[in-house]
Protein backbone atom coordinates (compact mmCIF):
# COMPACT_ATOMS: atom_id res chain seq x y z
CA UNK A 1 0.00 0.00 0.00
CA UNK A 2 0.92 3.68 -0.90
CA UNK A 3 0.76 6.07 1.39
CA UNK A 4 0.90 9.38 0.62
CA UNK A 5 0.84 12.42 3.48
CA UNK A 6 3.64 14.20 2.71
CA UNK A 7 3.14 17.06 5.17
CA UNK A 8 2.64 19.23 7.22
CA UNK A 9 4.08 18.23 11.35
CA UNK A 10 0.60 18.16 12.44
CA UNK A 11 -1.27 16.77 9.34
CA UNK A 12 1.10 13.60 10.08
CA UNK A 13 0.56 13.03 13.62
CA UNK A 14 -3.31 13.32 12.46
CA UNK A 15 -2.98 10.42 9.86
CA UNK A 16 -1.14 8.15 12.32
CA UNK A 17 -4.46 6.16 13.59
CA UNK A 18 -5.23 5.57 10.11
CA UNK A 19 -1.74 3.00 9.25
CA UNK A 20 -3.06 1.91 12.99
CA UNK A 21 -6.09 0.78 11.58
CA UNK A 22 -4.95 -0.44 8.50
CA UNK A 23 -2.08 -2.47 9.98
CA UNK A 24 -4.67 -4.13 12.69
CA UNK A 25 -6.60 -5.10 10.00
CA UNK A 26 -4.49 -6.63 7.56
CA UNK A 27 -1.02 -7.16 9.81
CA UNK A 28 0.92 -8.59 6.87
CA UNK A 29 0.24 -5.55 4.53
CA UNK A 30 3.63 -3.70 3.02
CA UNK A 31 3.00 0.32 3.85
CA UNK A 32 5.08 2.58 2.25
CA UNK A 33 4.73 6.61 3.54
CA UNK A 34 5.54 9.18 1.16
CA UNK A 35 6.21 12.33 2.74
CA UNK A 36 8.68 15.62 2.34
CA UNK A 37 12.41 15.15 3.81
CA UNK A 38 11.58 17.44 6.05
CA UNK A 39 8.99 15.55 7.88
CA UNK A 40 10.54 11.82 7.26
CA UNK A 41 12.22 11.83 10.75
CA UNK A 42 9.31 11.40 12.34
CA UNK A 43 7.33 9.31 9.75
CA UNK A 44 10.26 7.09 10.80
CA UNK A 45 9.52 6.70 14.54
CA UNK A 46 5.09 6.09 13.53
CA UNK A 47 4.69 1.89 14.08
CA UNK A 48 3.37 -0.28 11.37
CA UNK A 49 5.48 1.99 8.42
CA UNK A 50 7.90 -0.43 6.68
CA UNK A 51 9.00 2.20 4.46
CA UNK A 52 9.77 5.59 4.28
CA UNK A 53 9.96 7.43 0.90
CA UNK A 54 11.16 10.76 0.97
CA UNK A 55 10.11 13.77 -1.56
CA UNK A 56 11.51 17.23 -2.46
CA UNK A 57 9.96 20.29 -2.55
CA UNK A 58 9.85 20.54 -6.29
CA UNK A 59 7.40 19.35 -8.98
CA UNK A 60 10.15 17.99 -10.47
CA UNK A 61 10.87 16.00 -7.63
CA UNK A 62 7.92 15.02 -7.43
CA UNK A 63 7.82 13.67 -10.93
CA UNK A 64 11.16 12.05 -10.65
CA UNK A 65 9.92 9.85 -8.14
CA UNK A 66 6.58 9.24 -9.44
CA UNK A 67 8.64 6.80 -12.20
CA UNK A 68 10.56 5.01 -9.09
CA UNK A 69 7.29 4.48 -7.74
CA UNK A 70 5.69 2.41 -10.30
CA UNK A 71 8.22 0.46 -10.56
CA UNK A 72 7.14 -0.70 -7.06
CA UNK A 73 3.51 -2.02 -8.14
CA UNK A 74 1.53 -0.79 -5.42
CA UNK A 75 -2.17 -2.31 -5.32
CA UNK A 76 -3.64 0.64 -3.56
CA UNK A 77 -2.94 4.30 -3.21
CA UNK A 78 -4.27 6.53 -0.23
CA UNK A 79 -3.90 10.36 -0.32
CA UNK A 80 -5.02 11.73 2.95
CA UNK A 81 -3.09 15.27 1.25
CA UNK A 82 -6.09 15.76 -1.11
CA UNK A 83 -4.00 18.72 -3.80
CA UNK A 84 -3.40 18.59 -7.20
CA UNK A 85 0.11 16.89 -6.64
CA UNK A 86 -0.44 14.30 -4.49
CA UNK A 87 -3.40 13.03 -6.26
CA UNK A 88 -1.64 13.39 -9.19
CA UNK A 89 1.11 11.13 -7.58
CA UNK A 90 -1.26 8.78 -6.70
CA UNK A 91 -2.56 7.83 -9.93
CA UNK A 92 1.37 8.37 -11.26
CA UNK A 93 2.47 5.83 -9.30
CA UNK A 94 0.38 3.29 -11.20
CA UNK A 95 -1.55 1.58 -8.23
CA UNK A 96 -5.01 0.12 -10.06
CA UNK A 97 -7.13 1.75 -6.61
CA UNK A 98 -6.70 4.97 -5.64
CA UNK A 99 -8.64 6.21 -2.79
CA UNK A 100 -8.74 10.31 -1.10
CA UNK A 101 -11.54 12.60 -0.12
CA UNK A 102 -14.22 13.45 -2.27
CA UNK A 103 -13.70 17.53 -0.94
CA UNK A 104 -9.78 17.00 -1.88
CA UNK A 105 -8.84 20.32 -3.78
CA UNK A 106 -7.06 21.27 -6.80
CA UNK A 107 -9.01 18.98 -8.70
CA UNK A 108 -7.47 15.98 -6.45
CA UNK A 109 -10.33 13.51 -6.82
CA UNK A 110 -10.36 13.53 -10.62
CA UNK A 111 -7.20 11.21 -9.86
CA UNK A 112 -9.39 8.77 -7.23
CA UNK A 113 -11.26 5.72 -8.15
CA UNK A 114 -12.98 5.96 -4.85
CA UNK A 115 -13.80 9.17 -3.19
CA UNK A 116 -14.20 9.21 0.29
CA UNK A 117 -17.04 11.96 1.53
CA UNK A 118 -16.85 14.01 4.60
CA UNK A 119 -19.79 15.09 6.55
CA UNK A 120 -19.40 18.23 7.63
CA UNK A 121 -15.91 20.30 7.43
CA UNK A 122 -16.30 20.88 11.29
CA UNK A 123 -14.73 17.79 12.21
CA UNK A 124 -11.46 16.99 13.83
CA UNK A 125 -8.82 16.49 11.11
CA UNK A 126 -8.58 12.41 12.98
CA UNK A 127 -11.69 11.54 12.42
CA UNK A 128 -11.77 13.00 8.96
CA UNK A 129 -8.64 10.82 7.86
CA UNK A 130 -10.34 8.27 9.66
CA UNK A 131 -13.15 7.84 7.13
CA UNK A 132 -10.63 6.50 4.32
CA UNK A 133 -9.58 3.47 6.96
CA UNK A 134 -13.27 2.76 7.61
CA UNK A 135 -14.11 2.98 3.67
CA UNK A 136 -11.19 0.40 3.27
CA UNK A 137 -12.69 -1.54 5.78
CA UNK A 138 -10.61 -0.97 8.74
CA UNK A 139 -12.53 -0.56 11.23
CA UNK A 140 -11.04 0.40 15.00
CA UNK A 141 -12.66 -0.11 18.35
CA UNK A 142 -12.36 2.39 20.94
CA UNK A 143 -10.62 5.71 20.02
CA UNK A 144 -8.05 6.16 17.72
CA UNK A 145 -4.50 5.13 18.17
CA UNK A 146 -1.48 7.16 18.02
CA UNK A 147 1.70 4.79 17.84
CA UNK A 148 5.13 6.41 17.80
CA UNK A 149 8.06 3.34 18.14
CA UNK A 150 10.01 5.58 20.53
CA UNK A 151 13.54 3.65 20.92
CA UNK A 152 16.00 3.40 23.85
CA UNK A 153 18.25 5.19 21.55
CA UNK A 154 15.82 7.91 21.62
CA UNK A 155 15.08 8.11 25.44
CA UNK A 156 18.68 8.05 25.99
CA UNK A 157 19.27 10.93 23.61
CA UNK A 158 16.79 13.36 24.95
CA UNK A 159 18.10 12.33 29.08
CA UNK A 160 21.42 13.47 27.82
CA UNK A 161 20.18 16.38 26.50
CA UNK A 162 18.20 17.53 29.47
CA UNK A 163 20.90 16.51 31.84
CA UNK A 164 23.54 18.82 29.85
CA UNK A 165 20.74 21.31 29.82
CA UNK A 166 19.84 21.59 33.56
CA UNK A 167 16.39 20.00 32.99
CA UNK A 168 15.90 17.88 35.97
CA UNK A 169 14.89 14.47 35.18
CA UNK A 170 14.02 13.61 38.67
CA UNK A 171 10.79 15.31 39.13
CA UNK A 172 8.18 16.92 36.51
CA UNK A 173 9.12 19.71 34.05
CA UNK A 174 7.18 22.00 31.70
CA UNK A 175 7.34 22.02 28.38
CA UNK A 176 6.58 25.55 26.09
CA UNK A 177 6.34 26.12 23.03
CA UNK A 178 6.04 30.00 21.96
CA UNK A 179 6.35 29.73 18.23
CA UNK A 180 4.14 28.84 15.72
CA UNK A 181 4.04 29.01 11.47
CA UNK A 182 1.99 31.40 10.89
CA UNK A 183 2.31 34.87 13.28
CA UNK A 184 -1.04 34.93 13.62
CA UNK A 185 -1.14 31.51 15.80
CA UNK A 186 1.39 33.27 17.85
CA UNK A 187 0.32 34.40 21.58
CA UNK A 188 2.37 37.20 22.71
CA UNK A 189 5.74 37.03 24.31
CA UNK A 190 5.08 38.75 27.34
CA UNK A 191 1.92 36.77 27.56
CA UNK A 192 4.23 33.69 27.85
CA UNK A 193 6.31 35.44 29.73
CA UNK A 194 4.50 36.23 32.59
CA UNK A 195 3.30 33.01 32.57
CA UNK A 196 6.60 31.62 33.27
CA UNK A 197 7.07 33.90 36.16
CA UNK A 198 3.88 32.78 37.89
CA UNK A 199 4.96 29.17 37.24
CA UNK A 200 8.64 30.25 38.73
CA UNK A 201 7.08 32.45 41.73
CA UNK A 202 4.66 29.61 42.99
CA UNK A 203 7.54 26.94 42.52
CA UNK A 204 5.30 24.73 40.22
CA UNK A 205 8.15 23.46 38.20
CA UNK A 206 10.72 24.18 35.61
CA UNK A 207 10.23 25.92 32.41
CA UNK A 208 11.81 24.62 29.43
CA UNK A 209 11.24 26.05 25.74
CA UNK A 210 11.15 24.32 22.94
CA UNK A 211 11.52 24.66 19.43
CA UNK A 212 13.64 24.22 16.51
CA UNK A 213 16.63 26.55 15.41
CA UNK A 214 14.97 28.34 13.61
CA UNK A 215 13.03 29.27 17.16
CA UNK A 216 16.14 30.73 18.91
CA UNK A 217 15.51 34.27 18.20
CA UNK A 218 12.30 33.82 20.28
CA UNK A 219 13.72 32.27 23.23
CA UNK A 220 16.06 35.22 23.20
CA UNK A 221 13.51 37.56 22.85
CA UNK A 222 11.25 35.57 25.59
CA UNK A 223 14.76 35.75 27.89
CA UNK A 224 14.76 39.36 27.84
CA UNK A 225 11.15 39.46 28.43
CA UNK A 226 10.64 37.15 31.23
CA UNK A 227 11.76 37.69 34.98
CA UNK A 228 12.41 34.28 35.36
CA UNK A 229 14.84 31.91 34.31
CA UNK A 230 13.96 29.33 31.71
CA UNK A 231 16.47 26.56 29.99
CA UNK A 232 16.24 26.93 26.06
CA UNK A 233 16.46 23.92 24.50
CA UNK A 234 15.59 25.62 21.02
CA UNK A 235 17.69 24.07 18.28
CA UNK A 236 18.79 20.97 20.92
CA UNK A 237 16.45 18.60 19.97
CA UNK A 238 16.08 16.91 16.61
CA UNK A 239 12.19 16.23 14.92
CA UNK A 240 12.67 12.85 15.11
CA UNK A 241 13.67 12.88 19.17
CA UNK A 242 10.68 15.29 19.76
CA UNK A 243 8.50 12.21 20.34
CA UNK A 244 10.41 10.81 23.15
CA UNK A 245 11.11 14.76 24.45
CA UNK A 246 7.70 15.49 24.73
CA UNK A 247 6.76 12.20 26.29
CA UNK A 248 9.16 12.73 29.26
CA UNK A 249 7.06 16.31 30.15
CA UNK A 250 4.48 16.90 32.30
CA UNK A 251 3.05 19.40 30.35
CA UNK A 252 2.86 21.55 27.37
CA UNK A 253 2.48 24.97 26.74
CA UNK A 254 1.32 26.10 23.34
CA UNK A 255 0.02 27.83 20.44
CA UNK A 256 -1.28 25.82 17.51
CA UNK A 257 1.16 23.80 16.74
CA UNK A 258 2.78 20.61 15.33
CA UNK A 259 4.53 20.05 18.68
CA UNK A 260 1.14 20.31 20.47
CA UNK A 261 0.05 16.83 18.15
CA UNK A 262 2.98 15.16 19.24
CA UNK A 263 2.41 15.45 22.84
CA UNK A 264 -1.32 14.97 22.38
CA UNK A 265 -0.06 11.57 20.57
CA UNK A 266 2.06 10.83 23.42
CA UNK A 267 -0.44 11.73 25.84
CA UNK A 268 0.98 14.56 27.37
CA UNK A 269 -1.58 17.32 28.84
CA UNK A 270 -1.47 20.14 26.75
CA UNK A 271 -2.51 23.80 27.38
CA UNK A 272 -3.29 24.87 23.97
CA UNK A 273 -4.12 28.56 23.00
CA UNK A 274 -5.98 28.83 19.72
CA UNK A 275 -6.52 32.07 17.80
CA UNK A 276 -7.83 32.51 14.08
CA UNK A 277 -8.24 28.16 13.83
CA UNK A 278 -10.44 25.94 14.88
CA UNK A 279 -10.17 24.02 17.61
CA UNK A 280 -12.91 21.48 16.68
CA UNK A 281 -11.13 20.91 13.56
CA UNK A 282 -7.37 20.40 14.38
CA UNK A 283 -7.43 20.60 18.61
CA UNK A 284 -5.25 18.40 20.27
CA UNK A 285 -7.00 15.42 20.24
CA UNK A 286 -7.85 13.16 23.16
CA UNK A 287 -8.70 13.98 26.95
CA UNK A 288 -6.76 15.59 29.51
CA UNK A 289 -6.16 18.84 27.35
CA UNK A 290 -7.48 22.29 27.46
CA UNK A 291 -7.99 24.43 24.75
CA UNK A 292 -8.39 28.49 25.68
CA UNK A 293 -9.86 30.29 22.97
CA UNK A 294 -12.16 33.50 23.27
CA UNK A 295 -15.23 34.24 21.73
CA UNK A 296 -14.67 36.24 19.07
CA UNK A 297 -17.37 36.96 15.69
CA UNK A 298 -14.31 36.69 13.44
CA UNK A 299 -12.95 33.20 14.98
CA UNK A 300 -12.36 31.15 13.29
CA UNK A 301 -10.90 32.92 10.25
CA UNK A 302 -8.46 30.62 9.51
CA UNK A 303 -6.35 33.95 7.74
CA UNK A 304 -2.74 34.14 7.73
CA UNK A 305 -2.87 38.34 7.94
CA UNK A 306 -5.15 39.56 10.64
CA UNK A 307 -7.85 42.37 9.56
CA UNK A 308 -9.76 42.76 12.43
CA UNK A 309 -9.77 45.85 14.67
CA UNK A 310 -8.41 45.61 17.37
CA UNK A 311 -5.66 43.55 15.72
CA UNK A 312 -5.74 39.65 16.82
CA UNK A 313 -8.44 39.93 19.57
CA UNK A 314 -9.02 36.88 19.79
CA UNK A 315 -5.52 36.09 21.09
CA UNK A 316 -5.26 39.44 23.62
CA UNK A 317 -8.56 38.06 25.33
CA UNK A 318 -6.80 35.16 26.21
CA UNK A 319 -4.84 35.95 29.65
CA UNK A 320 -1.71 34.79 31.29
CA UNK A 321 -4.04 34.50 34.68
CA UNK A 322 -6.71 32.19 32.46
CA UNK A 323 -3.25 30.09 30.75
CA UNK A 324 -1.61 29.66 34.60
CA UNK A 325 -4.52 28.50 36.42
CA UNK A 326 -5.19 26.01 33.40
CA UNK A 327 -1.69 24.18 34.05
CA UNK A 328 -2.10 24.90 37.77
CA UNK A 329 -5.13 22.53 37.36
CA UNK A 330 -3.80 20.07 34.89
CA UNK A 331 -0.72 19.25 36.78
CA UNK A 332 -2.66 18.81 39.81
CA UNK A 333 -5.10 16.15 38.05
CA UNK A 334 -2.32 14.97 36.98
CA UNK A 335 -0.44 14.26 39.92
CA UNK A 336 -3.91 12.67 41.17
CA UNK A 337 -3.26 9.72 38.77
CA UNK A 338 -2.92 6.31 40.29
Amino acid sequence: MLFIKPSSLGDIVHAMPVVSAIRSRWPGIHLTWVVKRRWADIVERVEGVDRVWRVGETIGSWIEEAHRLRAERFDVAVDLQGLFRSGALARWSGAPVRIGFASGREGSPWFYTRRVPVPTPDMHAVDRYMLVAESLGAFVQGAPRFRFAISDADNQAVRNILRRKGVPTDRPWIAVNVSARWTTKRWFLRSFGEVIDRVHEDGVGTIAVIGSAEDQQDAEQLRAISHSPFIDLTGAVSLGHLPALLSSAALLVTNDSGPMHIAAAVGVPVVAIFGPTSDVRTGPYGTGHQVLASSVSCRPCFSRVCRHQPELECLRLITPDEVYGTVRRLLAERASLP
